[in-house]
């Protein structure tokens, strides 16, 4: 395929996903991942690339929910610690892992996160209180052992993570849906930035790549957000689900034909 024409894909491709994950409180990183892997581009590009755009995506949204007050910083802050030390040992240890290793975490990353999403359409709306007014020490351990793992899986996959941490805040914090959202668009920009600074520490980032997909995220990512607070997701929510098995099995076909 054509670069020119491959870089446009990108950039139509990471605007789309970068408008609907928004309206969920997620950066999008684990479809901007593989979807670049499948347009041609090679794992450490496309991880790296992946994180800018998580941390573009969340830093743009984020202002949207900030601005309708859906942010609960007391409690963002605390995953912050783990979830940067995480991402930063993921993005150096991307180095050093077989990328066909790495590939195959993608399809199962890709079938668990679609299948959560796709059961979400058929699952009891959850009804909507308050954010707590305190957690226990309990709960800060285990935020902070969660915000490690999903870290690392962070930096090491190029993904921001916000598909983990909002389920986690609604249904083991037990945070309104939107203010986890708003929330997980905080915590996935301090993975995304420290995931990029592991990744700079190891190799060189594809900085034209970056800049051109960057735009159509920003721009993507702030509409998305504004979207949220008018619609019900649910539908696209597994549609989207859908969309991640489609992309494992594309990158199951694509392993099978290097074996």
């Amino acid at each position: 395929m054509d670069l020119n024409v491959t870089l446009l894909l990108a950039v139509i491709f990471v605007f789309v996903i970068a408008f609907i994950f928004s309206m969920f409180g997620q950066g999008g990183g684990s479809v901007y991942s593989p979807l670049l892997l499948l347009l041609g581009y090679t794992i450490l590009p496309a991880t790296s690339t992946s994180l800018v755009l998580n941390l573009i995506t969340s830093v743009s949204a984020g202002y949207i929910f900030y601005r309708n007050k859906m942010i609960d910083f007391k409690t963002s802050f605390i995953f912050v610690p783990g979830i940067s030390v995480g991402a930063f040992i993921g993005g150096v240890l991307t180095k050093f892992v077989n990328t066909t290793i790495l590939l195959w975490l993608f399809v199962f990353f890709l079938v668990g996160v679609g299948t959560r999403m796709i059961y979400a359409y058929w699952e009891k709306g959850k009804v909507e209180e308050k954010p707590p007014k305190s957690l226990s020490t309990a709960m800060y351990a285990l935020i902070a052992l969660f915000g490690f793992a999903v870290g690392v899986i962070s930096g090491l996959l190029g993904v921001g993570g916000g598909i983990l941490i909002v389920p986690f805040m609604v249904y083991v914090c037990k945070y309104p849906t939107k203010s986890a959202a708003g929330s997980s668009h905080l915590i996935i920009s301090f993975s995304a930035l420290s995931g990029i600074i592991g990744h700079a520490a190891v190799h060189s980032l594809d900085i034209p790549l970056i800049l051109i997909t960057g735009v159509a995220v920003l721009i993507g990512g702030n509409l998305g957000a504004r979207v949220s607070m008018r619609f019900k997701t649910k539908m696209i929510r597994a549609g989207l689900g859908l969309l991640m098995w489609a992309l494992a099995a594309q990158l199951v076909v694509k392993l099978l034909r290097y074996m």
